[in-house]
């Protein structure tokens, strides 16, 4: 396999998007755990508790992602370098190091959309629905 100095810069914009994706989800939950925090102060029932630890997981969750996003841009950087200094075979090496860290990244993006179905179910415990549907 022969990459060009252009093959890794393909991901630039792929790893912004998810930045930016990532970013956002932070900022959110963020924000919901400030909400439940003071919900917590005024009644500290179980389910308030449980959304919390869940919310906790779950930015630790993205910490790591965008962590592992970061290791993805760095390596896509450092193959550019190593192609454009004429050194296949370590090009390839950080361009491979990049693609894994990148599914890496991803395979905790799946975890964490999955955490948050459990966190509105642990939301929805709360409503009694049977109580809606006969409304």
């Amino acid at each position: 396999m022969l990459l060009s100095i252009t093959d890794p810069a393909i991901m630039f914009s792929g790893i912004s998007l998810l930045f930016l994706a990532y970013t956002n989800r932070y900022l959110s939950l963020a924000s919901v755990v400030r909400t439940l925090n003071n919900e917590l102060k005024k009644d500290e029932g179980k389910n308030r508790i449980l959304q919390i630890r869940n919310l906790h997981l779950r930015i630790i969750l993205i910490k790591y992602m965008q962590a592992f996003g970061v290791l993805s841009f760095l390596c896509c950087v450092f193959a550019m370098l190593m192609l454009f200094w004429q050194d296949q075979m370590l090009g390839e090496v950080f361009f491979i190091t990049s693609l894994v860290t990148m599914v890496v990244s991803l395979v905790l993006s799946l975890i964490e959309i999955l955490m948050s179905g459990q966190s509105l179910k642990i939301e929805l415990e709360t409503t009694n629905v049977r109580d809606l549907w006969d409304k």
